[in-house]
């Protein structure tokens, strides 16, 4: 029985010498393919590797630096970006998979005539942010929850922004803030 349990356990040596590492290839192979990203009605062409997320690709390849980087998790909304219309949490979903669609960031929202558009109007008349942060997708999370039609009530609200998060707790401010501007945000 002895003997055995040391055979199993000295196997594994076997062809290695001692103290020398394991081969590993020259170079880490990437894939990469061309991405046709249309961002706040923009177009691009990039050429991304694969594993490229649309948060990455938006703030390292265009140089759209409004959509934050927070949690790199999901778990915060601090990248919320809306693809055709809907929010989705940019560090979780990979550029490639936004090929031909049109993106919009928080520097998209504004009009043609550079004036606000409502929910950012309504964040600054309701204080609805303090540092900041977490405010571009705090707003285009809210814009999503009232074209979803998720923004009925205060409790409502609250539940269909839960998903973004405020280190200030700024959340009072939020719901004033959506429910000032959901009926002009409903139009626009």
């Amino acid at each position: 029985m002895v003997g055995s349990a040391t055979a199993a356990v000295a196997m594994p040596l076997v062809g290695a010498r001692a103290g020398s590492q394991p081969e590993r290839p020259s170079e880490t192979i990437r894939y990469t393919a061309p991405v046709k990203l249309t961002i706040n009605h923009q177009p691009y062409e990039l050429n991304l590797d694969l594993r490229t997320t649309l948060l990455d690709a938006i703030r390292d390849h265009t140089g759209l630096t409004g959509t934050k980087k927070g949690c790199d998790h999901g778990q915060c909304g601090a990248c919320t970006v809306l693809i055709n219309g809907t929010r989705v949490l940019s560090c979780l979903t990979f550029a490639v998979m936004a090929d031909g669609r049109e993106v919009t960031t928080i520097e998209g929202l504004a009009r043609e005539d550079s004036s606000l558009h409502p929910m950012q109007q309504a964040f600054i008349d309701c204080d609805a942010f303090q540092c900041g942060y977490c405010t571009p997708g705090q707003i285009m999370s809210a814009v999503g929850c009232v074209h979803e039609g998720h923004a009925a009530s205060e409790g409502e609200i609250r539940e269909y922004m839960s998903g973004n998060l405020c280190r200030c707790a700024a959340y009072p401010n939020v719901v004033a803030a959506i429910l000032q501007a959901r009926d002009e945000t409903r139009k626009a």
